[in-house]
């Protein structure tokens, strides 16, 4: 048998969850294209998906996303240049800075957060609340065991 033709028969959770992602973002991204936000690219995501609106360091972002710091950096700086977000003066310690959403990215956080919960309310509706609501559950605790970090 062929390994890709074996994947496809008994996906592995490596290839679940690969094609899940890669669904979710093809169409979060589509749509959010849609609603004025077609500069925003998944990659953006390490840093837009974890970023409090008062503000996050770089350094927690890395830590949330599983991305190396100079990785965060470097979109950090992209999503700088797009409008999406500004360093700041972290208060609590002048020597680090935080990132913060500007309006614009406020707003595509609210638009993304609106999206995701439309998208999940479909898979609900199609599976049935309480099935959705069990595999969110397990979902989680895999993720947790696999990670080794409590979400």
């Amino acid at each position: 048998m062929r390994r890709s033709q074996r994947k496809q028969e008994e996906p592995d959770l490596g290839v679940l969850s690969s094609r899940t992602l890669f669904s979710l973002q093809r169409e979060l991204f589509t749509r959010l294209g849609e609603l004025g936000h077609p500069d925003v690219r998944p990659r953006h995501g390490a840093v837009l998906a974890y970023l409090d609106e008062e503000g996050s360091r770089a350094t927690d972002l890395a830590a949330q996303s599983g991305q190396h710091k100079q990785v965060i950096g470097t979109l950090v700086d992209e999503l700088v240049a797009l409008g999406y977000v500004e360093r700041r003066p972290d208060p609590a310690d002048r020597r680090a800075k935080l990132i913060v959403p500007t309006e614009k990215g406020r707003d595509h956080m609210t638009k993304s957060d609106a999206v995701l919960a439309d998208m999940e309310a479909g898979h609900a509706r199609a599976v049935g609340e309480q099935a959705y609501a069990e595999f969110k559950r397990v979902f989680r605790l895999v993720v947790e065991r696999q990670s080794g970090h409590q979400l």
